[in-house]
């Protein structure tokens, strides 16, 4: 599978700019709005979190304020989201592609994935800059721990998609469904809030879930200056048992793809 992606690794480059090249094609802001987008949305929830909710921030996050506490995670988020949505359509979008040519359909997603977190990964250290040169206690040195806990969540993200994307071809109506399910779990994440909120009959319920864990992480990482953890080898193990099993049923079904689009 990984094997796949690099033997045919000028393609994957050639669709990964052809991703990037047509998400904003048209629009009048451009790439830019992959940053004004998620810094509205930062907006929205600092008001609702701060001045309705009235959340108070755990300790272990120093002096950090509710809009950096909600950053550090809100884009790993974006990534992982869209990644998902635009990775389980990329065989529907590419359908031309497809019935044209030959080649491993898996790309489509790991292009569409990729494509997500390249966009989003910029805007995440303009934001996390910002913060810093706002006075706020974020730890830059702590960066390359940052890509460490990234990596797994892109391959659970390869995964999820791909997984998707074959049951998308199929069926019409996963879509819709995935929608319902993405803002379901995304406020059963604690993206917004500590996981110090979570009543404590629910917390170790959430704690299992591995987007959970690495919010959780991330924040230690970047708020508190923390380092590397032998529990962070659990969420690799995560990542590529999701990656391995979502590649390998998206391979299963790869071969009738045409039939259905």
């Amino acid at each position: 599978m990984l094997a796949t992606a690099y033997s045919h690794r000028w393609l994957l480059a050639s669709l990964l700019r052809r991703e990037l090249g047509a998400r904003y094609a048209g629009s009048i802001t451009g790439a830019a709005w992959a940053l004004i987008h998620p810094l509205a949305l930062l907006a929205v929830y600092a008001f609702v979190f701060v001045s309705v909710f009235r959340v108070q921030l755990p300790a272990a996050s120093g002096n950090a304020s509710y809009t950096a506490f909600a950053a550090v995670v809100l884009w790993p988020w974006i990534m992982f989201s869209e990644g998902v949505v635009r990775g389980m359509g990329a065989v529907g979008a590419n359908a031309e592609l497809i019935r044209k040519v030959a080649f491993p359909h898996a790309l489509l997603v790991y292009a569409a994935v990729l494509g997500a977190f390249v966009l989003h990964a910029a805007g995440y250290l303009a934001v996390l800059a910002a913060l810093k040169a706002l006075g706020e206690p974020i730890h830059l040195a702590s960066l390359p721990l940052v890509l460490i806990l990234l990596a797994p969540l892109a391959l659970i993200t390869i995964g999820v998609a791909a997984l998707l994307a074959a049951l998308q071809t199929l069926l019409r109506d996963v879509a819709q469904v995935i929608s319902v399910l993405l803002m379901v779990l995304f406020y059963g994440t604690p993206v917004l809030y500590p996981l110090a909120m979570v009543p404590e009959s629910l917390r170790s319920w959430v704690a299992w879930n591995p987007l959970a864990w690495q919010a959780e992480r991330l924040r230690e990482v970047l708020l508190g200056g923390g380092g590397l953890v032998a529990s962070d080898a659990w969420l690799w193990a995560v990542g590529f048992a999701v990656w391995w099993a979502g590649l390998a049923f998206f391979e299963r079904l790869s071969p009738h793809f045409e039939d259905f689009l």
